[in-house]
């Protein structure tokens, strides 16, 4: 007799359903088949096993001796085949999600989209890890992350949510105590408020009129999360390059002031990253469609 395999678990789920249905026509209306395609799949496993497991005639099936020995064993196959299928193709979206962004991302954005998307999958649930690092979303089994940027790791895809450029930006009560700059070299003068990272952090890389800039700092605190920039350069500690998304409500109050409207960053890309595979769970395939539907940004 050949060797036995996993591709046969599905041929004996077969057969066990023809023997507990009692024929072929009556297997092929339950598992929604053909009767002689039923009946070609118990052939194939019978000449794979190198033994016959039913008798047939015009009148009645009955399993053989060997065939009611296979099937008590394999009696339990189609529902645990059905089980694996409706974990892997649920009705409803279930189970839980992580999901890592920085803070300032996840207070403006995310937040406000949270009841939303409760409502339409309640049995979805999320853990929400916010950290103003990039956390590496393979090795801690995250499924997703907003970012900005698109990563260059060939193991990530990344979705573009919306695009933006820093502006500066500082508050009234600083700008009357240092003066608003009118030039790169008042810009120089002035004590700036930067995110930590990675490269020069006494330089900042701007743009005007689609040429690069660069601006020298000589005072300047550093501080490695989004939120806390904004929170300074609102009390006044000093000059930013904030995102107008960020700071909109603050611009719009007076709270903040646009400095040098002619000068910026480079585009900043919004993304929604999680690692490569092809079977994305549909419980994170749901997120993702969400997440890019609402136009958070806007």
């Amino acid at each position: 007799m050949n060797s036995i395999n996993y591709s046969h678990l599905r041929l004996l789920a077969i057969f066990s359903t023809v023997v507990e249905a009692g024929s072929f026509a009556a297997a092929a209306r339950k598992l929604k088949s053909s009767r002689s395609r039923i009946s070609e799949q118990v052939a194939q496993l019978e000449t794979d096993l190198g033994v016959r497991l039913l008798q047939r005639s015009t009148r009645q099936l009955t399993a053989t001796h060997e065939g009611q020995q296979v099937y008590e064993q394999a009696r339990q196959l189609p529902d645990i085949l059905k089980g694996i299928e409706a974990i892997a193709t649920p009705a409803e979206p279930s189970g839980r999600v992580a999901i890592t962004m920085n803070h300032d991302i996840a207070h403006k954005y995310v937040l406000p989209v949270l009841a939303d998307f409760q409502a339409q999958y309640p049995q979805v649930q999320l853990d929400l890890i916010l950290d103003d690092s990039r956390v590496d979303l393979i090795s801690e089994q995250i499924d997703l992350a907003i970012r900005i940027g698109i990563p260059k790791d060939d193991s990530l895809i990344a979705r573009i949510m919306h695009e933006e450029r820093f502006i500066l930006c500082a508050s009234p009560s600083y700008l009357e105590t240092s003066g608003t700059p009118k030039n790169i070299a008042d810009l120089e003068k002035l004590r700036w408020i930067t995110l930590i990272q990675k490269g020069h952090q006494d330089i900042q890389y701007l743009q005007r009129k689609g040429k690069n800039v660069e601006v020298k700092l000589s005072d300047f605190y550093r501080c490695n999360s989004p939120l806390m920039v904004q929170q300074m350069t609102l009390q006044g500690l000093g000059i930013s390059t904030l995102l107008p998304s960020t700071v909109k409500e603050a611009l719009a109050a007076g709270d903040l002031v646009q400095v040098l409207p002619s000068i910026s960053s480079d585009l900043m890309v919004f993304s929604l990253v999680y690692p490569s595979r092809r079977q994305v769970p549909l419980r994170t395939r749901v997120l993702i469609d969400f997440l890019l539907a609402a136009k958070m940004f806007d």
